[in-house]
């Protein structure tokens, strides 16, 4: 991903917390058959590896998962995004020496991607996900609310997904390039929008730094290395 240093996340808590805030995530891969994806809702085991793991599942009848991966796979999470009016820029007013832009929040994992068709693997991994999206309700529905029979039947419609992540990269471009007044402008008018998503972006623009405009793409990446053990969990655990 092109990536000016002005706009790079280089930690991994917020790499990751990123993706948790996203939740969806697209899921591509490079096969014999051409690139595929498939949107899907993913939760991150940070402790998993020395990047974490993610996991997931894809109905079994998706033709993405029996296409061999011809390179490393790609889980993309989208963050808050809003179009920036010139308008906005004080710089506008003093030479008018501007123009439109996006801001925008997104995360790339890389990484080797493992199906299963493990049935307890999968009660595992669809238990997880929701309880997760579940937790904030006043009364969380579970796995377990529903038939056990019912619940076997509908695992044997999915495949599980794990992707451990070999390497990662995030970006976070909300007009740390601009001037001072500049973000200020951009922030009010963000915050002003009827739009939630300008608002969330708002709260992302930064007020207190000098601007960044270090030219030229990074290719820094969070990788890997060879000297952490990743952890076994329950769900990383069966054939692969």
């Amino acid at each position: 991903m092109y990536t000016p240093a002005a706009f790079r996340m280089e930690e991994l808590p917020d790499l990751h917390a990123a993706m948790r805030a996203a939740g969806l995530a697209t899921f591509v891969t490079g096969t014999g058959a051409g690139l595929m994806a498939t949107p899907l809702p993913l939760f991150l085991a940070p402790d998993e590896g020395p990047l974490g793991t993610l996991y997931g599942h894809l109905a079994r009848a998706n033709p993405q998962r029996a296409e061999p991966p011809t390179c490393e796979a790609l889980a993309i999470f989208g963050g808050a995004d809003a179009y920036v009016t010139p308008a906005w820029y004080a710089t506008k007013r003093e030479t008018g020496r501007v123009v439109p832009t996006w801001n925008y929040v997104t995360v790339h994992a890389y990484g080797a991607p493992d199906f299963f068709e493990d049935a307890t693997r999968l009660h595992a991994v669809v238990s997880r996900l929701t309880d997760l999206h579940e937790a904030a309700r006043p009364h969380p529905w579970a796995v377990t609310d529903a038939p056990d029979p019912y619940i076997r039947s509908q695992l044997k419609g999915i495949v599980g997904l794990r992707l451990p992540i070999a390497r990662i990269e995030g970006k976070r471009k909300m007009s740390q390039n601009r001037s001072a007044e500049d973000r200020a402008g951009v922030a009010a008018g963000l915050a002003g929008s009827d739009r939630p998503g300008d608002r969330a972006a708002a709260g992302l623009v930064p007020l207190d730094q000098q601007p960044r405009s270090e030219p030229g793409h990074s290719a820094l990446a969070l990788r890997q290395g060879p000297h952490r053990t990743p952890v076994t969990s329950p769900i990383s655990r069966g054939s692969r």
